[in-house]
């Protein structure tokens, strides 16, 4: 099978396509076709070695898939060759084949085509775990989303309006703003124009966001902990600024507040019924066309590379794709 490779920890243009062999189902898993995979910000790390798990070497990145079972281990009984899927991989969806434990996988909808369905599983399946189980929000409270036009930020706009959320929406351009918009947010902040500690403030009427999303961290972390709301929940769900903030941690206790971390891969795999049941929800809703997945950029496997540079240089809004079949 054709592979994108990782032989050495550096930037994308290191990685390099081959013909490797197909790899073969364990008692616990199954293999794919690949028809599609997506792209997340942690495959920009890991090509890096700065992503908390690190592979051996050659491996492919790419953490979420979706196409059609090839093989079956002796132990699956729930799935058969020729069904649908999408899978969450970790690594390795950047091939013609990947091998999944059978627990990450789950059935696609009827109505939803691969390439959709390779970039719904990681960002919407952390944002509903991170405003349900991690966050509790409830209806008419205020959510603000930082880095809303992302693949995360977006699902997490239209996960908090399906949940009855007024929701702020944050970002660094106006093109970017236009396109939370559009997914349903409310109110709109540009952290490169104005303040965003004041603007939250602004349109709180004082009191601050109940829930704030940041998948940003840096900077932004700083200036919105500094306007959470009295017994607001902070929703630590990654870096992509680049700087690990650190928390004085008397900002917490003034507003009574939760600095809370979201990590869905661990949850999904601790509280597989409760992550099926999450999913059952978003099925629901997509269904229902509340939620509309935005891929912006497909490319083919070739160009895995520069899928990953769109995404890492913070070029793409919303879902950008591989295309493998």
């Amino acid at each position: 099978m054709k592979a994108v490779l990782c032989k050495a920890f550096g930037p994308a243009e290191t990685l390099v396509l081959e013909e490797v062999p197909s790899p073969e189902a364990k008692k616990n898993e199954i293999v794919m076709d690949v028809h599609a995979a997506g792209v997340n910000f942690p495959d920009t790390l890991i090509i890096e070695g700065k992503y908390q798990f690190k592979p051996p070497f050659p491996f492919s990145p790419g953490g979420e898939s979706a196409g059609v079972i090839s093989a079956v281990g002796e132990k699956v009984s729930h799935l058969k060759i020729g069904d649908r899927i999408m899978a969450l991989t970790g690594w390795g969806s950047f091939a013609e084949h990947v091998a999944v434990p059978a627990y990450n996988v789950l059935p696609m909808p009827e109505t939803m085509d691969f390439t959709t369905a390779a970039a719904f599983s990681m960002t919407y399946g952390t944002s509903m775990h991170a405003l349900k189980q991690r966050a509790n929000l409830q209806p008419g409270e205020t959510l603000l989303v930082l880095g809303a036009s992302g693949g995360v930020g977006l699902a997490a706009v239209e996960i908090g309006k399906a949940m009855g959320a007024r929701v702020i929406a944050a970002a660094s351009s106006a093109d970017k703003l236009a396109v939370a918009k559009a997914a349903g947010a409310d109110e709109l902040i540009n952290y490169s124009e104005t303040n965003l500690k004041d603007e939250i403030k602004r349109l709180t009427n004082g009191l601050g966001a109940d829930v704030i999303y940041d998948p940003v961290g840096g900077d932004l972390f700083d200036q919105a902990i500094r306007a959470i709301a009295w017994n607001g929940r902070l929703l630590v769900v990654g870096f992509a600024s680049g700087r690990i903030p650190e928390l004085p941690v008397n900002l917490a206790l003034l507003k009574g507040a939760s600095v809370v971390g979201v990590f869905w891969g661990s949850f999904a795999q601790r509280q597989p019924q409760d992550n099926a049941a999450n999913f059952q929800q978003l099925f629901s809703w997509y269904a229902e066309g509340k939620l509309k997945p935005l891929v912006s950029q497909v490319y083919p496997l070739e160009k895995a590379a520069d899928a990953i540079n769109a995404l890492g240089q913070r070029k793409a809004v919303g879902k950008v794709v591989v295309r493998v079949r």
